[in-house]
């Protein structure tokens, strides 16, 4: 049996780390709060994510690839004395803790259902022959603090070993895990010591393979004009920034995995178990935050390929992407809310999961923003405007609703580079975002 896919290390340079990648082999399980920072760390300044003691700070990427119907999803009224709808007064216990935004996309992001892996990239045109996409809020995350944890990020999702919500900076997917057994184990359980000795071997090599292709570099510099030196000073950065990586990743291999007392998950068998298998990803997503295992997850909910659904207490007659195209069926739309009202209980249970965990004198959701929301503001035809979206803890100042311009969208990129610094990024761009967040402050 192949070993499992060990979480991806984001790289963005691309000249040089692609070439890395490949040839080095460090696409590698990177642990846990003990103490362990990598050398870089130690002069961070005191606002920094990589200071030490500095207070960790998590995201979390969810895309329901179907989205929700909009009128039960939206609520009336703005600020903080909007009315609930429907969906939201199932998160009534938690109406404190999240913001939800209305009138809001991604500009340029069409083409309907192929729009879902530029959920978190915002790349324009995914739709046309010639798209490229883009680095993810997740791995941009991963790229600046990934080294903080044994993963740098995790890419998770139901139903799809394909559709990814995490892209590189080269515009490369990374395929999502969706075995939630099979993370766990990565997680949690160690490695035999010849196992270790083996992954800590492998680092090595990694190593002198970077030595040598400087050395190469350095002889080419020699014989190239003003444009290639300025790629070749670009090809060192990256080589000394992953020299960076694999040695912190070498220091993770020795450090001992957590000690959790849970059991293995059990995934669910099929397909039609749909909402157990989101269920079991949010306790895992809820493990790995709260050991700190990574700050950075993504996880797609992959709706298009999904038969109907096994409900408790409702029957589901047809598959759900064939219910989101319901034509304003009265039926296909009741099956639908059935669906929906499920998501957003489950999505309750996260919110509450999370708030449970004590985390010195915060809660797990005080450090943790969960990003909610999909591709499509309306599956039905295919829109790719005002998109439901829900931002949950995080040290964000909630109990709102963000009411935009439906007809004329706020770019939702603003909302992932206030996301962005918040993490303590320095930064202020994010893919077609004009700026932060207008009206999310911070606590």
């Amino acid at each position: 049996m192949a070993p499992p896919r060990a979480p991806f290390i984001a790289t963005r340079r691309p000249l040089s780390r692609r070439r890395f990648l490949q040839g080095a082999g460090i696409a590698l399980a990177l642990p846990w709060l003990d103490s362990m920072l990598p050398g870089f760390a130690r002069a961070a300044p005191a606002s920094s994510p990589l200071a030490p003691n500095a207070k960790p700070r998590r995201m979390v990427g969810i895309c329901n690839n179907l989205g929700l119907l909009p009128e039960l999803f939206f609520p009336t009224g703005t600020g903080r004395d909007y009315t609930p709808s429907t969906y939201l007064q199932l998160l009534a216990a938690h109406r404190a803790d999240f913001s939800v935004f209305s009138g809001v996309s991604h500009p340029n992001v069409d083409g309907g259902h192929p729009a879902d892996v530029c959920f978190l990239t915002a790349a324009p045109h995914p739709g046309s022959g010639s798209f490229h996409n883009t680095i993810s809020l997740d791995q941009q995350i991963a790229e600046q603090i990934g080294v903080l944890t044994r993963f740098p990020s995790l890419t998770l999702s139901v139903n799809t070993r394909t559709r990814s919500l995490s892209w590189t900076g080269n515009g490369v997917a990374i395929p999502p895990e969706d075995k939630a057994a099979e993370v766990f184990k990565q997680l949690f359980l160690q490695g035999t010591p010849a196992q270790v000795e083996a992954q800590i071997r492998k680092l090595d090599t990694g190593r002198s393979i970077l030595d040598t292709i400087a050395g190469q570099a350095q002889e080419l510099q020699r014989h190239v004009g003003a444009r290639d030196r300025d790629r070749l000073d670009q090809y060192f950065t990256s080589v000394r920034d992953l020299e960076h990586r694999l040695q912190a990743s070498r220091g993770w291999e020795t450090k001992p995995k957590p000690v959790i007392h849970a059991p293995v998950p059990i995934d669910p068998a099929t397909p039609e178990a749909y909402m157990q298998k989101v269920k079991v990803m949010y306790d895992l997503v809820r493990l790995a935050f709260e050991t700190d295992s990574t700050r950075s997850i993504t996880l797609m909910l992959d709706s298009v390929s999904t038969p109907a659904l096994d409900l408790p207490d409702t029957i589901i007659k047809d598959g759900y992407h064939n219910l989101s195209h319901h034509g304003k069926s009265a039926d296909k739309r009741a099956q639908l809310q059935a669906i929906d009202q499920m998501h957003m209980k489950l999505l309750a249970g996260l919110y509450a999961d999370l708030k449970a965990v004590r985390e010195g004198e915060d809660s797990l959701l005080d450090r943790t923003m969960v990003l909610y929301g999909s591709n499509f503001g309306d599956a039905n035809s295919h829109v790719t405007t005002n998109m439901p979206t829900l931002l949950a803890g995080g040290g964000f100042r909630h109990g709102q609703h963000l009411a935009f311009d439906r007809e004329r969208n706020y770019p939702l990129p603003n909302l992932y580079v206030s996301m962005l610094q918040q993490m303590g990024l320095e930064t202020d761009r994010f893919a077609s975002s004009t700026g932060t967040m207008r009206g999310l402050e911070l606590v």
